[in-house]
């Protein structure tokens, strides 16, 4: 249970992708990015990342300790594929940690995990958050049981650290 997912998209934030998926590496994660199909994705500043696996082929998430959303553009243009969004639900669901940060939320309002969790996003989205039934803190980092989520970049230290620390009380033998 070392392996995290990052979802990805075209139009993604480039530090909220690359700084977890750095820190999770160095914290002894097998770290695999997620699109919707497997190739070359592109951030809002047209920085590369490369989908290793497409969502069709995620059977299970038996092995997946963490699922990670980064926000940009993305997470609006991953809600559009029901593969992704069943990554999402399925993770919530059996307690794997999926954190979300910015836009990122915008992928757990679509799989529907949101009902009186508390969350935080991007102040954009923060109507859609409290609409789909969470309780909106505005704060860094909202931890709630499984799910963890942040406002935006400047989070980054206190999101990838709340992940690290989470995932160290799940999975002694990381960091």
């Amino acid at each position: 249970m070392k392996r995290v997912f990052i979802l990805i998209e075209n139009d993604f934030e480039d530090t909220e992708a690359m700084y977890p998926y750095y820190r999770l590496k160095e914290a002894g994660f097998e770290v695999e990015v997620v699109g919707p199909k497997r190739g070359l994705y592109h951030s809002k500043h047209n920085y590369p990342l490369e989908a290793t696996k497409g969502a069709g082929e995620i059977k299970d998430l038996d092995d997946v300790a963490c699922v990670v959303i980064p926000g940009g553009l993305a997470p609006d243009r991953m809600r559009m594929n029901e593969k992704l969004v069943a990554i999402v639900r399925d993770a919530v669901k059996r307690g794997v940690t999926v954190a979300a940060i910015c836009h990122g939320p915008q992928m757990l309002i679509e799989a529907d995990v949101l009902g009186n969790r508390a969350a935080t996003c991007y102040r954009a989205i923060k109507r859609d958050l409290i609409n789909a039934g969470a309780r909106y803190e505005d704060r860094p980092v909202v931890v709630d049981g499984n799910l963890i989520t942040s406002r935006r970049p400047s989070d980054l230290p206190h999101f990838t650290k709340a992940v690290l620390q989470r995932l160290a009380a799940l999975v002694p033998e990381a960091g």
